[in-house]
């Protein structure tokens, strides 16, 4: 069965205890958190601040994607803040290996996330390292974009890759998650489902949510 983290970027902003109380509430896994910098992405989100405060309403794991410069120098703040798992980009880190050991040395789970432009195969020094692959399905910054076709390729050719190094790192799958698609990600290899729009834009989050987790 699916884990589905449900992207709290697509929230109602004024009303986040709600929606985190809606999901405590729901069969959801995770709580997807994406702190965008201005600098990595063209936009930004939200902070250390907005992370401790979702904290306090929630027990579930915090699954914090930095989409963020030098992501080394947060690390431990966000730690700090309530992160369970930290995903950075591959394409910030001049010293991928090193961060990703800093963020496992904290206890936490470690993933990488890939751009939709950056192929597989510059993981295979480092997938043995990593809990949690991040394939962005969309280009990074904004919610609600169409959901890039080639990514059912790249989980294709990333479950191989795990499967060849014997890893035990999960696929997560971030941009244009549907209903209409998920069944087709999850039997392609896929293991998390980020779900922005599709949850908190629909008429029953929580109904949504279980059709996502049981669709696989």
């Amino acid at each position: 069965m699916a884990l589905i983290a449900p992207s709290l970027l697509a929230s109602n902003f004024l009303k986040l205890q709600e929606e985190c109380e809606m999901l405590n509430n729901s069969s959801a896994d995770w709580y997807h958190l994406d702190v965008m910098d201005g600098r990595f992405v063209p936009n930004i989100s939200f902070g250390l601040p907005v992370v401790e405060q979702i904290r306090t309403a929630t027990k579930k794991p915090l699954d914090v994607h930095l989409m963020i410069v030098e992501p080394e120098k947060y690390i431990v703040d966000f730690k700090n803040a309530g992160a369970d798992h930290i995903t950075i980009h591959y394409e910030t880190c001049n010293h991928l290996h090193r961060n990703i050991q800093q963020i496992k040395s904290l206890g936490l789970k470690a993933g990488v996330a890939l751009n939709p432009h950056t192929p597989i195969i510059l993981l295979e020094d480092i997938i043995c390292d990593v809990d949690i692959v991040l394939l962005m399905s969309v280009n990074p910054g904004f919610g609600g974009q169409q959901f890039i076709p080639n990514t059912v390729a790249k989980i294709r050719s990333l479950k191989k890759l795990i499967h060849q190094t014997n890893s035990k790192a999960l696929i997560e799958i971030d941009g244009g998650v549907t209903l209409e698609n998920a069944s087709a990600l999850l039997h392609t290899g896929a293991d998390v489902l980020v779900a922005g729009n599709t949850v908190f834009k629909s008429a029953n989050p929580i109904d949504t949510i279980a059709k996502l987790k049981i669709t696989g």
